[in-house]
């Protein structure tokens, strides 16, 4: 019996929609697949190249680039930079020192003060020596225990030597100077806080004012909003910064008055009780140029002719403007000691010597020293000199109480072959090596070593229980 098949008249639907079927599976697969590739798969991102902030980190990133940097001289250099702002030396403004800076060694120095609000910080530097090179100065704010945490707030072109910078709140600063490796010479810095703004009366100073900030007016129902500065009528009036003139014009407190913007510093600069006003409304004006005249108009007329001198914080209000003009007291000490000295070896002569950590405080001492210690003169500053001793410490010691090694104290020799160091440590390289009977001049004494110059010239550490007298 045959069988017969009846082909539905819908076959090739049926077919299709099986082919449909098996793509769109193949699609469910792969899809998926394709997005969580094109997903994971990022674009290549190329790290920006370094660009270092300031010329002190550019020569750092210069060093580390030449592999320098973990060479024994690149890590004294770092060293050196991290004990400056670790371990400064504490000093009040003005101050200046003379330095030298030898070439065989990683240079940098710290000097910690304090500023206020309304100063001007300086820092000048006055390379009078060898081919110094560049050298680097940078002021940190300090804050917190560590160095780490401080705050670089200004740094110098090294091509001027020079810094300002303007503080916006009280606080202790560190100044570093650092010179690049294997440069030296002789250098002498600068550091003053001066007033920010000029005075606002030509010719006169903080001892012309006669009524403060604060002072209470109206009894006792307001306060006064500046400084009074008395001074004979028509006195010349000055800009105290440069800004610009926002009004002039009158009214019944201040009577001839004017304001000032200085948006370098975000304040509003008011002039009251004027005789003249001598500038026009939207120009810039000059510290120092002449504004106008001190006279008593307005609510002033009963009383002597000033200025009445106010300073407004943009965004704040009223603010004391004494520290912004008076100039801090204070003047710079006159060298007496003997810049022959720097980067030479001095001693102790008969007497012990006292070595401070500061320049001002005698009572913060390091060290006492006996008779005939030796020790590298680094600066001088004053009648004294900053000193490093043998054990690498350094301070401050008055330099009438030093003298030169050229002059020998004694001579000796030894019993047997030892060496002279380069310094006075048992694991120091020897740069000598002294026989048996062998004369050499002792230059000075520091423990149990001795500082000696041989017959060859050199001159090094000798320990003492390895020498034995000789006759002269």
């Amino acid at each position: 019996m045959r069988i017969k098949y009846t082909v539905p008249k819908n076959i090739g639907t049926f077919i299709a929609d099986d082919k449909d079927m098996k793509i769109r599976h193949i699609l469910y697969i792969i899809i998926p697949f394709l997005l969580l590739t094109l997903l994971t798969c990022k674009p290549e991102k190329v790290p920006e190249p370094y660009q270092p902030t300031h010329a002190h980190d550019a020569y750092l990133h210069s060093l580390n680039k030449a592999n320098l940097a973990e060479t024994a001289l690149g890590r004294d250099w770092i060293t050196s930079s991290n004990k400056a702002l670790n371990e400064p030396i504490t000093i009040s403004t003005p101050f200046e020192e003379f330095f030298y800076i030898d070439p065989a060694e990683a240079f940098a120095v710290g000097y910690r003060f304090d500023a206020i609000r309304g100063q001007r910080i300086e820092v000048d530097v006055d390379v009078q020596g060898l081919e110094i090179g560049r050298l680097f100065i940078d002021l940190f704010r300090v804050r917190g225990v560590s160095s780490e945490e401080w705050v670089r707030v200004a740094s110098a072109d090294t091509e001027e030597n020079r810094l300002e910078f303007e503080p916006r709140r009280d606080a202790q600063y560190v100044i570093r100077l650092q010179s690049e490796l294997l440069r030296g010479g002789q250098c002498k810095v600068t550091i003053r806080n001066v007033a920010a703004l000029e005075f606002p009366v030509a010719g006169y100073d903080i001892q012309a004012i006669g009524s403060g900030f604060g002072a209470p007016r109206d009894g006792g129902r307001r306060r006064h909003h500046g400084v009074d500065v008395f001074a004979p009528r028509h006195t010349p009036v000055v800009a105290a910064s440069r800004a610009y003139v926002v009004y002039v014009g009158d009214d019944p407190t201040g009577g001839r008055v004017i304001w000032l913007k200085d948006s370098k510093r975000s304040l509003h600069i008011y002039y009251a009780h004027l005789e003249k006003q001598d500038v026009k409304r939207y120009t810039w004006v000059d510290p120092g140029q002449v504004i106008g005249t001190v006279g008593n108009t307005g609510n002033a007329r009963t009383t002597p002719p000033h200025l009445h001198f106010g300073m407004y914080e943009i965004g704040y209000g009223p603010i004391d403007p004494i520290d912004y003009i008076i100039q801090p007291s204070g003047e710079l000490s006159p060298l007496t000691a003997d810049l022959g000295a720097l980067g030479q070896w001095m001693r102790v002569q008969k007497s012990s010597l006292n070595v401070n950590i500061s320049y001002e405080s005698p009572s913060e001492r390091i060290i006492s020293l006996d008779s005939y210690s030796p020790m590298m003169v680094l600066a001088a500053a004053g009648k004294k000199y900053r000193v490093r001793l043998p054990n690498g410490k350094s301070g401050y010691i008055p330099a009438s109480s030093v003298e030169s090694i050229e002059q020998t104290l004694e001579h000796q020799a030894v019993s047997f072959s030892q060496p002279i160091k380069e310094s006075p440590r048992e694991d120091a390289a020897a740069i000598e090596l002294v026989r048996a009977g062998e004369r050499f001049s002792v230059l000075a004494k520091y423990r149990e070593y001795w500082l000696v110059k041989t017959r060859q010239g050199n001159i090094g550490w000798l320990q003492v229980h390895e020498a034995a007298p000789s006759a002269n």
